[in-house]
């Protein structure tokens, strides 16, 4: 270089120079500029992801984060090859991190712009729409290409690239925080509901009021002197939890529990109480222009003072309660037996005799599933019961295609979906292992079978993130994911609602028949 230069000209001949990382795919020589280059590391194990483009391998734990694995084999359509010691992951962060497998890493070359050329001329030797340029004569190479990230993420992955346009819109990177800020902004103009059925109407508690969702006990221990709507204290993970029955707080009919009915953990503050349901629906998110305050003639009517507001669903067909949980256990006899001095000194110790683990509340309670070798998870509230698969199951004429057929449940038809069929998974043999998951979907019953159920698994919700989108169906069917770092197992968390899509629902409660819709 020059000595005889002055400072300035010395910058405006460094800005020609960008550094690229080399690396090589199939039979090519690939390159990408430096600056999105995050690191290069080994090809990780990966977790597969069923409605997911086929270029993506699975996804990765990457110290705690969640990273996606994409083959640039398959993009190319190069044969496929399995990974060895030189085949590496390029993590590129175009808004949200993701890693592209490559044969093996070449090289780290500064190249003068004015050796970038056009790369209009390759177009019979791979897609010329994913290559910006051409380097020649570059590290050894005759012709290298370069690869454009950005257009091949919007692409292979129109989920991704969605999000990583809006982070950039919003001048920031952090994919996390910008999820945290649209759910902001969407909490604020709509209502996150729990559904439940009392005598035949539904009502709804705000979620942020909800710790959890149990089965009714076996024992209930009778509280003296108590007021006729108060059932009595169970024992829920070393801590006793008052129980009513909204039946007859509302002063409807009474009936006994049966396998529906439900425990809805109400929080108060620090103390909680359990409210016997009917059933529990769903999870219901309602826009706020769908709610209005209950009419103040209706206000004053029994069973209503402790309704805030009702919400429209359906077009006015579907009514929903919305009850003041706050409101409700300001009742004199709700207060009595929260201030209960035997029960206060049981709920304020554990069974050894320590403090309650507030950490509780802190968790979310899964049930585990297999299909094929990966974990898959759903609320434990969300699932109405298991039960084995039968031999045979029977097919009912013209029944949509998606249907397996249907099993007699305690008198009910149940309409059975074969989930691997649902997520595009391959088809597996009938074995002793698998089981049908019963799932309560905009109120039709309806099972759905898998590989194998793995146990009941406490998570901690720092452990729950958003999963990376990497299409739409999957980013609302399978839009969570529990990283567990420390087990070395990510499990997908499901959600049962997109199950099945919202036009098939129809035709699947006539499948069901009497019994299968649970519209009432």
């Amino acid at each position: 270089m020059r000595d005889d230069i002055n400072p300035t000209e010395r910058d405006e001949l460094d800005t020609e120079v960008r550094q690229f990382v080399t690396f090589v795919a199939g039979d090519e020589v690939f390159a990408v500029d430096m600056a999105p280059v995050q690191e290069i590391i080994r090809v990780p194990d990966v977790v597969r992801v069923p409605l997911a483009p086929p270029t993506l391998d699975g996804l990765a734990n990457l110290r705690g984060k969640v990273l996606p694995i994409i083959s640039l084999r398959r993009v190319f359509g190069f044969a496929e090859r399995a990974a060895d010691d030189a085949s590496r992951a390029v993590v590129i962060d175009l808004g949200q991190p993701l890693g592209f497998v490559v044969d093996r890493v070449a090289s780290v070359v500064g190249v003068d712009v004015r050796q970038i050329e056009d790369a209009s001329g390759i177009a019979a030797t791979v897609r010329s729409d994913l290559v910006s340029g051409l380097l020649k004569d570059v590290g050894g190479h005759a012709t290298i290409m370069v690869l454009d990230f950005a257009h091949l993420i919007a692409a292979e992955f129109a989920q991704v690239a969605a999000t990583a346009a809006a982070a950039r819109a919003a001048g920031a990177f952090d994919v996390d925080s910008g999820a945290q800020e649209d759910d902001e902004e969407r909490s604020t103009d709509e209502l996150q509901l729990v559904s439940f059925d009392v005598a035949g109407q539904e009502y709804a508690v705000a979620i942020e009021d909800v710790q959890e969702i149990v089965q009714m006990p076996d024992e209930i221990v009778q509280v003296p002197q108590s007021a006729p709507h108060v059932l009595g204290i169970m024992t829920l993970r070393q801590r006793l939890l008052p129980l009513v029955s909204l039946r007859r707080m509302f002063g409807l009919p009474a009936r006994a529990a049966d396998e529906q009915s439900r425990i809805v953990v109400v929080s108060l503050g620090a103390a909680a109480v359990g409210v016997v349901m009917d059933s529990v629906n769903e999870v219901l998110r309602v826009a706020l222009s769908a709610v209005e305050p209950v009419p103040p003639l209706l206000a004053r009517q029994s069973g209503m003072a402790d309704i805030a507001r009702i919400c429209r669903l359906d077009g006015g067909k579907r009514l929903v309660s919305i009850i003041d949980a706050h409101s409700l256990f300001r009742q004199d006899a709700i207060r009595d037996i929260l201030e209960n001095r035997h029960v206060q000194q049981d709920t304020d110790m554990n069974m050894s005799g320590g403090p309650i683990d507030a950490g509780k509340d802190d968790e979310e309670q899964l049930v585990v599933f297999r299909l094929g070798q990966e974990e898959f998870g759903v609320p434990i509230d969300s699932v109405q019961e298991i039960v084995r698969v039968p031999e045979m199951l029977t097919h009912v004429p013209r029944a949509p295609s998606f249907v397996e057929g249907v099993i007699n449940l305690r008198g009910s038809v149940l309409p059975v979906i074969d989930l691997r069929r649902r997520l595009g998974l391959p088809e597996a043999a009938r074995s002793d292992r698998q089981r049908i998951m019963v799932f309560l979907i905009d109120r039709v019953c309806t099972g759905f079978i898998v590989d194998s159920v793995a146990e009941v698994l406490k998570v901690e919700r720092r452990a729950i993130e958003p999963a990376p989108q990497l299409s739409q169906e999957q980013s609302r069917l399978l839009a969570r994911m529990a990283n567990l770092e420390q087990q070395k197992r990510m499990v997908q968390l499901l959600d049962p609602r997109y199950l099945v899509a919202e036009g098939d629902l129809a035709s699947l409660a006539a499948v069901g028949g009497p019994g299968g819709d649970q519209r009432g």
